[in-house]
């Protein structure tokens, strides 16, 4: 029966979906989960929403306007704005702009339960204010009292009191504007604030700054292998046009590569190493190098194990491993034996 092969299991999943990511610089828009993985919209709704979020402030995303650029016609992306009207993603009012004109504003929101929280907090805090206004300015004036006069000697029952009637004027207090609404296969959740974080422990400018840490060095130097780190160093902007490095700077990394071509590390694998996925822009291509050469060392090859070579024994001709020929362990205890002990077989 053959051995069974077992193999490593691979780190790509069998099965779905396999993201392939590029890091991204420019030209990327941050997309709320709670769009892109709705599940009680349509994908043309989602879409649609998606592409609303990355646009710039003041764009027109009237329906004429995404039917000239889209597909779809005007109906269906009309019942895609409804759509993330409905669920929040979205809001439309008409207001009365300059010159008498009616223009419709339209509010993106990615984060629709907090906008809608936002907005009964600041709903809750005017009523508050005004309350408190109307408190302070609805007051009773009373009349001043009169001078006390001297008594009479028949004094006669003291007149009604009189009130007097104050008009107070009570401010009018705009609207509380309407709250987004929330969808309602997501309920609101309350969270708890989150604890002040720990105040961070910034050392200050004047203080002595680490050494950095030594370039490795190869343990059996030779100079063939300083040969090849140089040649390996000097021509990195061959492949890498901005890994142009000095002369200096090539003699002071020589050995951190010549410890790496120690290891086993091939010359090809330590250039794509050294050179891959620079910053924008490389301002000092070799402290990048050193800090490489230092962060990705790979380890070191383990000791390769000592064969200890086949024999053939001279006594009984079978093989065995001893590092010298002779005879084999079976063959040296008879003769052994044969040279302490006298032989007891008559004839």
């Amino acid at each position: 029966m053959d051995t069974q092969q077992i193999s490593a299991p691979s780190r790509v999943p069998s099965s779905g979906v396999v993201h392939i990511n590029i890091r991204l610089t420019d030209g990327y828009s941050i997309i709320s989960n709670r769009l892109s993985q709705h599940r009680d919209m349509s994908l043309l709704a989602i879409g649609l929403g998606t592409h609303i979020q990355s646009l710039p402030a003041g764009r027109r995303i009237g329906v004429k306007a995404l039917a000239a650029i889209f597909p779809e016609s005007e109906a269906r992306i009309a019942a895609a704005l409804r759509e993330l009207e409905h669920h929040g993603f979205l809001r439309r009012t008409r207001e009365r702009v300059q010159g008498g004109r009616v223009a419709t504003r339209t509010e993106s929101y990615n984060h629709p339960e907090a906008a809608a929280r936002r907005a009964g907090v600041k709903a809750g805090a005017g009523v508050r204010a005004g309350v408190a206004a109307v408190a302070t300015s609805a007051r009773v004036i009373d009349p001043a009292p009169a001078p006390a006069s001297a008594p009479d000697p028949a004094p006669a029952p003291d007149p009604a009191p009189v009130r007097v009637r104050v008009r107070v004027r009570v401010p009018e207090r705009e609207p509380a504007p309407a709250p987004a609404p929330v969808p309602a296969s997501e309920p609101l959740v309350v969270r708890e604030p989150a604890p002040d974080p720990a105040p961070r422990l910034v050392p200050s400018p004047a203080a002595p700054k680490p050494p950095p840490p030594p370039l490795p060095f190869p343990r059996r130097p030779s100079a063939p292998l300083f040969d090849e780190a140089a040649r390996l160093l000097a021509g990195l902007h061959v492949s890498a046009p901005l890994f142009v490095l000095s002369e200096v700077d090539v003699e002071r990394l020589t050995p951190g590569v010549a410890a790496w071509l120690e290891r086993g590390v091939r010359p090809e694998a330590v250039r794509v190493a050294l050179t891959d996925d620079p910053p924008v822009p490389l301002r000092h291509p070799a402290k990048l190098v050193r800090h490489r050469l230092i962060a990705l060392l790979p380890p070191p090859v383990p000791a390769a194990v000592p064969v200890v070579p086949l024999q053939n024994c001279d006594d009984c001709d079978r093989a065995f491993r001893s590092p010298v020929p002779g005879g084999c362990g079976e063959c040296r205890d008879v003769r052994a034996y044969a040279d302490d002990e006298p032989c007891l077989l008559g004839a």
